[in-house]
């Protein structure tokens, strides 16, 4: 799959890159935006909390909306390590895998939305403003899906043809799961339940016969 071109304020997590100073005010920044939200924070505060000036701020970000996409990047990438750790693990069948995937990723977006409201909101709010940030983390999604498919159509488990085609299919599928606007909608154990029900359903249909 290939994966959208980030913009020039967004570094991929795949890629190699330390900065100090940017991690200082993204540390800072994520500390503001946490507890005040997106929208009343500001570059000026974020630089305060630093002891700098915001010009001084502004050597390493165009403007918060910069800074704003960077914090929300790492906070997808939190979650992204997580489920490649699940990846890592043994499991028992590919139906145990790609459950304990989907309900990984629940558990973290069902965390960020309830405990997490004002991260939850900057990352809503990048979507709608830096799409393009979002659709690199859709692809490691989907690439770990067909992972998931990969190792099922080994071990002669699943009968899937297209890997990459079924795995945004699945992605598609699961994104109740993964976004805000459900997750308020039931408790954790109700999301789980349906979870684990969708997912007998997907490996039921996909399962080789």
């Amino acid at each position: 799959m290939k994966a959208a071109t980030p913009h020039p304020g967004v570094r991929d997590s795949t890629i190699a890159y330390r900065s100090e100073p940017r991690d200082r005010i993204l540390d800072a920044a994520e500390r503001r935006f946490s507890q005040y939200g997106y929208r009343k924070t500001t570059v000026a505060e974020i630089a305060g909390d630093l002891g700098m000036s915001a010009a001084n701020l502004y050597r390493f970000f165009e403007n918060k909306e910069d800074i704003a996409a960077a914090c929300a990047n790492r906070c997808m990438t939190r979650r992204d390590d997580r489920l490649h750790r699940v990846l890592a693990e043994d499991a028992d069948s590919v139906a145990r895998r790609l459950k304990d995937f989907v309900l990984e990723a629940l558990r973290y977006g069902y965390d960020q939305t309830h405990n997490h409201e004002h991260i939850s909101e900057l990352v809503e709010t990048v979507v709608a403003r830096r799409p393009e940030v979002v659709r690199i983390k859709i692809g490691h999604v989907q690439s770990m899906l067909a992972q998931i498919l990969e190792e099922g159509r080994d071990t002669g488990e699943l009968d899937v043809q297209d890997v990459e085609r079924t795995a945004a299919a699945l992605y598609d599928t699961l994104l109740k799961f993964t976004t805000p606007v459900f997750l308020r909608l039931s408790t954790l154990d109700e999301m789980e339940r349906m979870a684990e029900d969708v997912v007998d359903l997907l490996i039921r249909g996909l399962a080789r016969r």
